[in-house]
């Protein structure tokens, strides 16, 4: 029971921080794409310090950070592996979902950094929608994050992975960084329990570029589902600590 304060305690001072910030930083944002990933970036740090201070729930990036035009695919298991990637990397846009435009605050701030949203579900028109965003491209473009599974999966789950990403692998001829995590052991996609444990984003070695779509389809999925069991079976035996 008191965890589950605990956690709504976190909750409500998360989103009324984010209203707060929202007020202070738009009208700079508006004026200057850097004063929106500013926000963003400094309020990402405020959940994971809150988080771990409310409710136990630590976190930490592993690996060498992506940065300049690289193209990521990561797992997703619930926001929280967004709040952790946009702490630390260096202006991350995702391809997203449409729905997300139409969220208070996070619509604004997505549309402005460059997310490029897609409908999911749509099959060759949502394909085309994130060409034409990645051809339409942004100012100095940083880190292009999907993820391949297209849809937060609960830890265990198995979720087939979209061609989605190997077109765009295909597409910026360039080397692609996987990302695994086990945030989904703490943070659920649908619940309003958080639970205290080591929440961790890992990128990992990146694959060459120059692979066919149907390898690096089995690449990526190998990796990112391999790593992301081993981080979830290392930090499992942290749940229910504090």
């Amino acid at each position: 029971m008191l965890q589950l304060i605990r956690s709504i305690i976190f909750i409500v001072q998360m989103y009324a921080v984010m209203a707060a910030m929202a007020i202070c930083i738009t009208p700079f944002a508006i004026l200057y794409r850097n004063a929106a990933f500013w926000g963003i970036r400094n309020y990402c740090k405020w959940v994971r310090l809150s988080a771990s201070a409310i409710v136990g729930l630590r976190s930490e990036i592993r690996g060498e950070l992506p940065n300049g035009d690289t193209l990521i695919c990561a797992k997703h298991q619930s926001f929280f592996d967004i709040i952790i990637i946009c702490s630390e990397v260096v202006k991350p846009r995702f391809v997203m979902k449409r729905q997300i435009l139409m969220l208070p605050i996070v619509g604004y701030y997505a549309k402005r950094i460059g997310c490029i949203p897609v409908d999911r579900g749509r099959g060759s028109i949502a394909m085309r929608q994130m060409l034409d965003g990645v051809r339409g491209g942004v100012p100095d473009p940083g880190p292009l994050i999907i993820y391949p599974q297209g849809t937060r999966v609960a830890p265990g789950v198995r979720r087939k992975y979209r061609i989605g990403a190997a077109v765009l692998y295909e597409l910026f001829d360039t080397r692609c960084v996987p990302a695994a995590t086990n945030v989904g052991l703490y943070w659920p996609r649908a619940a309003i329990m958080r639970r205290p444990g080591l929440a961790v984003v890992e990128f990992l070695p990146a694959v060459a570029s120059g692979l066919t779509k149907d390898r690096f389809m089995a690449v990526l999925e190998e990796t990112v589902e391999r790593h992301s069991d081993r981080l979830m079976k290392e930090n499992s035996n942290t749940m229910g600590e504090v």
